[in-house]
C-alpha cells in the first residue's frame, strides 16, 4: 500500500526557537483506505471519517495519519523521522496486508487518564523516578513513557494496583 514518501523537516512555526524538529512525508500513494484499520491496530487518540485520518501518540511524539500525508512532532533530526516513517510504513503495509482480519474501527480507544494514575501513587514527590512530581510522572505513564516499576516509592500493593489499571490500555512502540 505504502510504497514510498518524501520527507520534509521544519520547525514550529509558532516557536521558532524549539529544538526539536517537526515533519511532514508527503506520500506518493492515497493511503486512505487502510485508516480505520490503523486506528483499530494502533488505537488512535482522535479519528476522523471524512476525509479519513487518524491521530496517536508514539513515546510522547503526535504521529497524524492522512491518505497523503504523515505528521509527526517532536523530533530530533531526520534520522529519528526515518526511523518512526520506516516503523509506521511497515503497520500500515502490514495493517493493509491483513484488513481480512481486522475489523475496521470508526472511534478512539480510551487511554489511561494521569489523574487517575496520580491517585494510584505515593505523591510524595520524592524524585526517585527522575521526574521533579508524581503529576509528571503520572503524564508519562499515561503516554506510556513510563511504568508502575519506574515509580520507587511504590510498594507492591501500589505496584500492582497500578498495573491492574495500565492493563486495560494498549501501548504502542517501535
Amino acid at each position: 500500500m505504502l510504497e514510498s514518501y518524501r520527507i520534509e523537516m521544519f520547525r514550529p512555526e509558532c516557536n521558532p526557537g524549539f529544538r526539536s524538529l517537526n515533519c511532514h512525508a508527503h506520500l506518493d500513494q492515497d493511503i486512505g483506505l487502510v485508516i480505520p484499520y490503523l486506528n483499530a491496530v494502533l488505537g488512535g487518540t482522535a479519528f476522523v471519517k471524512e476525509p479519513p485520518s487518524v491521530m496517536f501518540r508514539v513515546h510522547g511524539r503526535l504521529i497524524a495519519v492522512h491518505a497523503d500525508k504523515v505528521s509527526i512532532n517532536s523530533l530530533a533530526d531526520a534520522e529519528e523521522a526515518e526511523k518512526v516513517m520506516a516503523w509506521l510504513q511497515r503497520e500500515i503495509n502490514g495493517t493493509w496486508e491483513n484488513r481480512e482480519r481486522i475489523t475496521p474501527k470508526y472511534e478512539v480507544s480510551a487511554r489511561p487518564q494521569p489523574m487517575e494514575v496520580l491517585k494510584l501513587l505515593p505523591k510524595t514527590n520524592c524524585g526517585e523516578c527522575g521526574q521533579p512530581t508524581c503529576l509528571v510522572f503520572s503524564t508519562l505513564v499515561a503516554k506510556g513513557a513510563k511504568g508502575a516499576g519506574d515509580c520507587l516509592g511504590l510498594d507492591n500493593e501500589g505496584r500492582r494496583k497500578l498495573e491492574e489499571y495500565l492493563s486495560g490500555f494498549e501501548f504502542i512502540d517501535y
